[in-house]
């Protein structure tokens, strides 16, 4: 079998084993949840602020994603081209969620920088190696993690910016309408989305491991 490509045997997963890891996701979900209740609650001082539980949610989800794929492509060395893709995305979205603080401790503009620096060489090797990634990713795109990392994608990247539009929340709030309904609205939208994200690159780095079993035991 070529390195790298998917183990293509049956990969069972315990009845079990899915019901640990669904109770694990909504207790992810719920302390999300609870956190945003929290931060609305007792925290006016950061609400919805860099400083606030939802901006540092956010932060933590990105990191311990970007960690995940990088155990994927340093520990577990499967999907290397798959997963530098997924690193460079990932890892850009943690550059650009602290772009407040890089814009005031090293100089304005700095995040477009570093995504330039992370996205371009990653994209570049991606495209050297398109036929090893194209077979990667018939694997990966059959799996439940591309499909969770999907819906993460459209519910960040896509959903929220609309559901976060200025117009819209002025339209049904009308002459209540306070910045803080529609930054709350977005914000939250959004860490929910990562953390789908994050599910998904568990179960790519589960998945990985499965193969990786497989593979040693062929």
């Amino acid at each position: 079998m070529p390195p790298h490509l998917p183990h293509e045997g049956p990969m069972p997963i315990s009845f079990a084993a899915t019901c640990l890891r669904a109770i694990l996701y909504i207790l992810l979900i719920t302390g999300i949840a609870q956190g945003v209740y929290y931060e609305a609650l007792y925290l006016p001082e950061t609400r919805f602020s860099e400083q606030g539980f939802i901006e540092l949610a956010q932060t933590g989800l990105l990191a311990l994603s970007t960690l995940l794929l990088l155990y994927l492509r340093v520990g577990l060395r499967e999907l290397p081209d798959v997963s530098l893709l997924l690193l460079a995305f990932v890892a850009s979205s943690l550059v650009r969620e602290q772009d407040a603080l890089l814009d005031v401790y090293v100089f304005d503009g700095a995040w477009q920088l570093l995504v330039a620096l992370i996205i371009l060489p990653s994209l570049y090797s991606v495209i050297r190696h398109r036929r090893g990634f194209a077979a990667q990713f018939a694997g990966y795109a059959n799996s439940l993690s591309f499909g969770l990392f999907t819906a993460g994608f459209l519910t960040t990247y896509v959903f929220s910016r609309l559901y976060g539009r200025q117009e819209f929340w002025r339209a049904v709030l009308q002459e209540n309408y306070l910045r803080d309904f529609k930054s709350a609205a977005e914000e939250v939208v959004e860490l929910f989305g990562y953390a789908l994200i994050l599910i998904a690159m568990f179960e790519l780095v589960l998945l990985a491991r499965r193969w990786a079993l497989a593979r040693r035991a062929d």
